[in-house]
């Protein structure tokens, strides 16, 4: 039986190959401005995580549920248009970038109720009764998310004339350094 010997990366080295990684990513990302569609989707993505956070700590699943329910195609189109930004910002880590940015918004909407304390329910009561009453459009609902100061924290710039967004040509594969395990056996 052939030896296998254990090549291991050393920690540092870990790291160093992984800031490798997002400063050859970073270029790519600064780059990719927001279309008008795309801000409205995370907006969208605004109002129902806060409406989330709200049924979540001022017990009030039934309204969220029939938000969910009365918006399910306008919620549906919002999260399809943040997942193609995020593949056309992002290439194949777009799904991953995607959901971190999902679960920072609910902590920091989580940390910001905590911070109104026992205001934040009286404060978001008046929110689900907006949003039902909302148009049934992204478009109404997005405005609704602003109207009430609920913009995400993306941390990207909407495109303007001289800003072109990123095109939705396909992304060149990622690139990855392999790290071969083997294991040290021998019979």
């Amino acid at each position: 039986m052939p030896r296998e010997t254990t090549v291991e990366m050393s920690p540092i080295r870990f790291l160093a190959a992984g800031l490798v990684a997002v400063v050859a990513a970073t270029p790519a990302m600064a780059q990719t401005c927001m279309r008008p569609a795309d801000k409205a989707a995370f907006d969208v993505r605004a109002l129902q995580s806060q409406l989330m956070v709200a049924a979540l700590l001022c017990k009030q699943d039934e309204q969220y549920n029939t938000f969910v329910r009365s918006y399910q195609g306008q919620l549906s189109s919002a999260w399809e248009g943040m997942s193609t930004y995020y593949r056309r910002a992002n290439g194949n880590t777009g799904v991953r970038v995607r959901d971190n940015f999902v679960t920072e918004l609910a902590n920091v909407q989580q940390m910001d109720s905590g911070r109104q304390g026992t205001a934040f329910c009286a404060n978001v009561a008046s929110l689900f009764t907006a949003a039902m009453a909302a148009p049934k459009t992204t478009e109404g609902l997005a405005q609704l998310a602003v109207a009430n100061g609920l913009s995400n924290p993306h941390g990207r710039s909407e495109c303007s004339a001289t800003t072109p967004a990123a095109s939705s040509a396909p992304e060149k594969p990622e690139r990855r350094t392999a790290i071969r395990r083997v294991s040290t056996n021998t019979r």
